[in-house]
């Protein structure tokens, strides 16, 4: 009998212990990100290049509900003809995020994200600076492929916010703007080739995540 009644406290601690963990998911799981991207474009002798490195960190702070922040900065230069720099511009960027999770089937879950990106920069040349705040909404989804990655993608479906140029000489500009058009439905927008462009999602998004 005490046998028994010990097997039976195993299977229950078990049990117990299981649906514990299977309740509380990613909970309290770090998680960490990004971009890193590099470009560059040539036309004969004029060359542009830009990079963007915005590394994102965060926690799950519920099942369903992860917090996390970018810091990083964006780099862009254009060359003319003779080598000589036209334009050389340096932005910091910082973007505290919010994610609601939920699960579709198996590993697959739907989010939903809420991000404010705030940038300050400077275009050295010139001596123009600017800056921009921004609320930005984006669903997507992510794949956990195993207990420290996972596979995500996502598109901004609605974008507002307002940016400032103050240039060295003369007066500032701010400009406002609100984007909830997540396609390019645009008729006359066109490829190089003079033909219509195809129609596109916004933003849309394609990396991993590292879990720990």
């Amino acid at each position: 009998m005490k046998k028994i009644l010990l097997l039976a406290s195993v299977v229950l601690f078990t049990l117990t212990s299981n649906a514990q963990e299977k309740s509380k998911g990613l909970q309290g799981v770090w998680f960490a990100g990004g971009q890193l991207q590099f470009g560059s474009t040539k036309t004969g002798d004029v060359k542009s290049t830009s990079n963007t490195i915005l590394p994102i960190v965060g926690n799950f702070v519920s099942p369903s509900v992860a917090i996390g922040c970018g810091v990083g900065v964006i780099n862009s230069t254009d060359t003319n003809a003779l080598g000589v720099k036209t334009s050389d511009a340096s932005t910091f960027v910082v973007e505290p995020l919010v994610r609601k999770y939920w699960n579709v089937a198996g590993n697959l879950y739907f989010y939903g994200q809420a991000a404010l990106p705030i940038t300050s920069g400077k275009e050295k040349i010139s001596d123009a600076k600017t800056s921009s705040v921004a609320l930005q909404f984006s669903p997507g989804f992510d794949y956990i492929v195993n207990k420290w990655m996972t596979v995500e993608t996502s598109f901004t479906v609605v974008s507002v916010g307002s940016s400032t140029s103050t240039p060295a000489v003369g007066d500032k500009t701010t400009t406002f703007g609100f984007n909830a058009n997540p396609f390019d439905l645009n008729p006359q927008s066109k490829d190089a080739a003079g033909n219509l462009a195809a129609r596109s999602l916004g933003g849309l998004t394609l990396g991993v995540k590292f879990l720990f």
